[in-house]
């Protein structure tokens, strides 16, 4: 059963590292649940604070990638329809693929400067500022994931 519990957990964390790009995969809660599963091996390699703390780190970091692009665009000076239009262009982008992961944040922001009668110039700067902010989102899902993957390996 320890077999088996393993190679599940292994294509789990697989998964969850494609998440981390992939707009369809939930990456950090993949990589979780694969540390769950290897909690029910015969000798549980993790305690109960260790499977908290990183709950905790999971839903916050899964929630930060939502924020994030929105953080960037206002961050950038992007009024509040540059703000919405990052988060319609991010929801849109969802089911674009990984294109529109990427494109879908800086299109949305940037429309929605333009209807804000921004300049073409500040409208491009908070796309800018989305498109960073979608960045910085992957790159905590990729280094919560990569210390998950550490810690499941380690475990071993």
């Amino acid at each position: 059963m320890d077999i088996f519990l393993l190679v599940l957990g292994s294509l789990l964390m697989l998964l969850g590292l494609a998440g981390c790009v992939l707009p369809f995969l939930p990456g950090p809660p993949l990589c979780y649940v694969a540390l769950l599963i290897q909690q029910l091996q015969t000798d549980a390699p993790y305690t109960t604070r260790f499977l908290v703390i990183w709950a905790v780190v999971t839903v916050v970091v899964t929630l930060l990638d939502y924020v994030i692009p929105v953080y960037g665009t206002k961050k950038y000076g992007g009024t509040k329809y540059g703000m919405w239009g990052c988060v319609i262009g991010l929801i849109a982008g969802l089911w674009l693929g990984p294109v529109g992961i990427i494109v879908g944040p800086f299109a949305g922001a940037f429309i929605g400067e333009l209807v804000a009668n921004s300049s073409s110039e500040q409208a491009l700067r908070a796309a800018f500022g989305s498109f960073l902010g979608f960045l910085v989102g992957t790159l905590l899902k990729l280094v919560a994931c990569f210390v998950m993957v550490w810690y499941f390996v380690k475990a071993f």
